[in-house]
This record gives C-alpha cells, sequence and structure tokens, in this order.
C-alpha cells in the first residue's frame, strides 16, 4: 500500500513503540524472541536510517513506552491479560533496571515528547498520546518499534479511530513470529491503515528541503 501523502513537519508524527532495552538490545529479555523477524526485514538497519532522518525533517518524535514492570502490579486486578501474566511473570521493562532503560540510539532525545506508559497494547488507552498530539495539531502518525500485531497494531488502530492519517513502515518493526508480522501488516493493516510503507519509501516522501 502507497501513498502521496505528505508528510510535514507541522501536522506529523513519529511514534516510536516501546524502545527499550529488553525488545532491542541484545541480552534483553525479549531481544531473542523478536530476533528472527527483526533480522528478516533488517529492523535495526531500517531504524538506524529512519528516525534520523525523521529528526532531520523536524517531525516531531514521539516515545509510546510500555508500563515498566513494578513489585505488585496487577495486585487485586479481576481481568488480567494473557501479555500482561506472561510480562508479570518476567518482570519485563521493570523500574530501575537495564531492560526498563531506553535503548540508546532508538529511545528519546531531547524535544522528544515522553508520553505515559501504556498498560496493556495500545499507545492511546489511559494515557496522554491523545492530547499531547493534538496540542502539537498533529493530524498523521508514522509507527514503529515493538511489537507489530500487538502495541503497534493496537495503537494504529485507535489512532484510526481518533481521526488520525496511520501509516505502517513494515520493516521497521517486529514481532515474535512471522505469523505475526504477516498478520499485522498483510491482514489486518489494509482495513485500517492510511499507508503501509517501507523504511526507503517513506525516506523518498519526506520534503528534500527538509532532509
Amino acid at each position: 500500500m502507497t501513498t502521496t501523502t505528505n508528510y510535514s513537519a507541522d501536522d506529523t508524527a513519529l511514534l516510536i513503540v516501546d524502545p527499550y532495552n529488553d525488545f532491542m538490545s541484545q541480552g534483553g529479555k525479549l531481544y531473542e524472541r523478536t530476533k528472527e523477524t527483526a533480522e528478516a526485514v533488517g529492523f535495526y538497519d531500517n531504524m538506524r536510517k529512519l528516525i534520523p532522518a525523521v529528526r532531520a525533517a523536524h517531525i516531531q518524535v514521539f516515545i509510546v513506552p510500555h508500563h515498566r514492570w513494578r513489585e505488585g502490579d496487577y495486585k487485586g486486578w479481576k481481568h488480567i491479560n494473557p501479555s500482561q501474566i506472561r510480562s508479570n511473570e518476567a518482570q519485563n521493562f521493570a523500574a530501575g533496571t537495564w531492560g526498563g532503560e531506553f535503548h540508546p540510539e532508538f529511545g528519546p532525545r531531547e524535544g522528544d515528547v515522553i508520553v505515559l506508559e501504556h498498560w496493556a497494547q495500545s499507545g492511546f488507552a489511559n494515557t496522554d498520546l491523545d492530547s499531547q498530539l493534538k496540542q502539537r495539531g498533529i493530524q498523521k502518525i508514522i509507527l514503529v518499534g515493538m511489537i507489530a500485531n500487538t502495541c503497534i497494531e493496537a495503537t494504529a488502530r485507535l489512532g484510526m479511530e481518533l481521526g488520525y492519517h496511520v501509516t505502517l513502515i513494515k520493516d521497521a518493526t517486529a514481532a515474535f513470529s512471522h505469523e505475526g508480522m504477516h498478520t499485522a501488516l498483510e491482514v489486518n493493516g489494509p482495513q485500517f491503515a492510511h499507508a503501509i510503507l517501507t523504511t526507503k519509501e517513506l525516506l523518498g516522501i519526506l520534503p528534500a528541503e527538509q532532509r
């Protein structure tokens, strides 16, 4: 799915979802589980091309982080979902640990907006993401990061429902399985995303004078 959309600094934001060491650094708790799909699409190389180019185009970067595990999380909850159960057992992204720190390359820089942590999958649910975007006049969101068929998809879907133009970058995300990637980007994505691009296609669309 290609697009003729213009991605200008005035109305576009890049959303980097869950850029934690546990996901994106070797030795992280979830690094090996996502490594196969990440390598298949060139995830890390593409992130290293895409993020600096977006910053050079003066497009606002948002960091959309998952909840960092803390002792006592989910105590008293009646409906803990399967992902939360696994995350609680593994203590993923534990606050105060290396795994819960942002990846040194893909995490925030000065001027980025770090939104409130999401507890489940959508970066919009129970956070300030929508307010932060609207206050800056953002109408178009580009999503990269982890995981294609959970947090990326859930954030993108709700973003569409809230009226944003949604772009998925299919080689700047990864998943726990090739089936997850296929479902998110080939089956579900075309039903809600306004554009599904490669990193190369996005870079070709960014205005040359801003790059």
